[in-house]
């Protein structure tokens, strides 16, 4: 331990000494925290002093009490320890990430894509705190009310990193029971005597597109439900309430099972719907937005 020390090898572990020595009150206290005979601490106290040509501990028979060298010495050595344990934890947090982890996702895609992928984030991280929210509310990243959010579609200009994590078609649906009682619509332009389920967000117009012999056209369609996300409508379609045009993906489980049947394919435009998680990036990223952010992109591709 003694020949570690000699000649300032190792500063930090000789700070640390000093103030363990300064903190328990004599070098057989410090010694016995440390594993270290008192004599061996006496001698790297006595280095520290050597090198520094000044006392900082006054010895007797009784106690130990600091110079004012000492008091200097210690502040810094106090300082400088802080420092380390600062830089250090930082460096093992990009190691094994940890803290809360505040993501936020459109509420079918949530639930049906991402949310079956958490336990084993889960377990992967175990120091990660997750903290999901579905909510189909556009969060704040920048304003810091999420660290990662799972955007869909065009992104607005901004100062945040976008990774894309895939995309999703969209597919007009019912029900085989609806298209019995109703008849099955042979162009777009049926749509118009059939209950269209839409969409209520301002931002989507009432209109369907759709593409005939290489031309891209939209058809304003109307009906008795509307909802904030396509898996609601799916569900209504596949109970026979009526017609949905909503993302592959919300409806991947009916259309497999045959509870949905996707209708006037030869009219979609085959438009897609690009899916980012949207984050704050740069050097300051905590690491677990990182793992995050991985995991997903190689999950859900």
């Amino acid at each position: 331990m003694d020949a570690k020390l000699s000649g300032g090898a190792d500063r930090a572990r000789a700070l640390s000494l000093f103030a363990a020595v300064v903190e328990h009150g004599s070098f057989s206290a410090a010694g016995r925290v440390l594993e270290m005979s008192p004599s061996a601490v006496s001698r790297v106290v006595d280095r520290i002093e050597a090198r520094l040509g000044v006392r900082l501990l006054l010895r007797s028979t009784r106690a130990l009490s600091l110079t004012a060298e000492g008091r200097v010495y210690l502040q810094a050595a106090r300082r400088i320890l802080a420092d380390l344990d600062e830089a250090e934890q930082e460096i093992a947090d990009r190691g094994v990430p940890r803290g809360r982890l505040r993501i936020s996702a459109a509420l079918s895609h949530g639930r049906l894509c991402v949310v079956p992928l958490l336990g084993e984030f889960a377990a992967l991280y175990p120091h990660i705190l997750v903290d999901f929210a579905l909510t189909d509310a556009v969060a704040d990243v920048a304003g810091g009310e999420a660290d990662v959010a799972i955007r869909f579609g065009r992104l607005a200009d901004s100062a945040l990193t976008a990774r894309k994590l895939g995309e999703t078609g969209r597919v007009v649906v019912a029900s085989p029971d609806y298209l019995a009682a109703h008849g099955t619509p042979d162009t777009p332009e049926d749509l118009h005597r059939f209950n269209c389920l839409n969409f209520n967000f301002r931002r989507v117009e009432p209109v369907w597109p759709f593409r005939r012999d290489g031309h891209d056209f939209e058809l304003s369609v109307k009906g008795s439900i509307e909802a904030n996300n396509g898996e609601t409508l799916g569900q209504l379609a596949a109970a026979g309430v009526g017609v949905a045009r909503v993302g592959r993906f919300s409806v991947a489980p009916e259309l497999a099972d045959g509870r949905l049947v996707p209708i006037l394919e030869a009219y979609n435009p085959g438009d897609v719907e690009l899916i980012h998680a949207v984050f704050v990036g740069g050097a300051s990223m905590p690491a677990r937005v990182r793992v995050f952010v991985d995991f997903l992109a190689t999950r859900l591709r």
